[in-house]
Order: C-alpha cells, then structure tokens, then sequence
C-alpha cells in the first residue's frame, strides 16, 4: 500500500438487519490524491467497495468534504 492512502470518513450509519453492534463507516482509498474507491467498514471488517464515480459515492463524498 505504498502509494495509497487510507482517511477514515466520518460518515456513520446504522444497519438493522446487522446482529454486530459496532456502527458502520467508510474509508476513502487515495491513490497520488485522488480518491479510487470508498470501503465500507463493520469495526475492521470491510463489507464493501463503493465506486467514488457512482451516485452513492458521490453522496459520501460530499458528506466527508462538508464535515471537515
């Protein structure tokens, strides 16, 4: 991971259908300062890959460039 870089966002959300009581949070992955992919994270388990491109990915994004 030499060239990538891991910010944790600070977007939060709850899943009901999840038995885990940790909350769920994102991470946008930076590579040469351009964001190629946001995980989705349980605690430190990585339940998906968002695609920054995608309606979703736009909508974390602009909470993570709002909240800071």
């Amino acid at each position: 991971m030499s060239e990538e870089a891991v910010q944790a966002a600070e977007a939060v959300e709850e899943k009901p259908a999840e038995a885990a009581s940790e909350d769920v949070h994102y991470q946008a992955v930076e590579k040469e300062g351009v964001v190629t992919a946001i995980w989705e994270m349980q605690g430190q388990k990585h339940l998906r890959t968002i695609d920054p491109r995608s309606n979703e990915g736009k909508q974390i994004l602009a909470l993570f460039e709002t909240a800071g």
